[in-house]
């Protein structure tokens, strides 16, 4: 029997991606658990968000390609934050078969709160290195972004 020579490989931890992923899942979980006190879900704070970015009306199409869900997930998504009223939505003077989809006053209203939470979220995790530590990061994570035309949101 001949045995396998065992072969030196990489340490798990050596990986950037795998620091990366921890970092990341931290802090999305802790901003999950953060916002589910808004009976809000981060799959619901990235599309009112954006929505409150682009101040008008949008449709379920734009919703999709902002997330990279299909369009059954976003129809499914949309109905959620309709029956918490945090969006109105309208038959499309132009074509009966797209809705107009818009923040409601009471959604105009938790973005900011949500928005605090965010803002909490990161300086819960990033608030140990220096201005220019996160600046550093920052411009690194959007080049990395860039490069490989990482252009959705993050969802999950």
């Amino acid at each position: 029997m001949i045995r396998s020579a065992k072969v030196d490989v990489s340490s798990l931890k050596s990986h950037i991606g795998y620091r990366l992923r921890v970092v990341s899942n931290a802090v999305s979980h802790s901003f999950a658990k953060a916002l589910s006190s808004s009976d809000v879900t981060v799959a619901e704070w990235v599309v009112l968000r954006e929505m409150y970015s682009e101040n008008k009306i949008t449709s379920s199409s734009k919703i999709a390609d902002i997330t990279g869900l299909t369009r059954g997930a976003v129809s499914k998504l949309i109905d959620r934050l309709f029956n918490k009223e945090l969006i109105s939505r309208v038959e499309s003077p132009t074509d009966r078969r797209y809705q107009d989809i818009k923040l409601t006053t009471k959604g105009l209203k938790l973005v900011p709160r949500l928005a605090k939470i965010a803002d909490d979220n990161d300086y819960k995790f990033f608030s140990i290195l220096t201005e220019i530590e996160k600046l550093t990061l920052m411009k690194t994570l959007v080049k990395i972004s860039e490069y490989h035309k990482l252009n959705t949101n993050p969802i999950e």
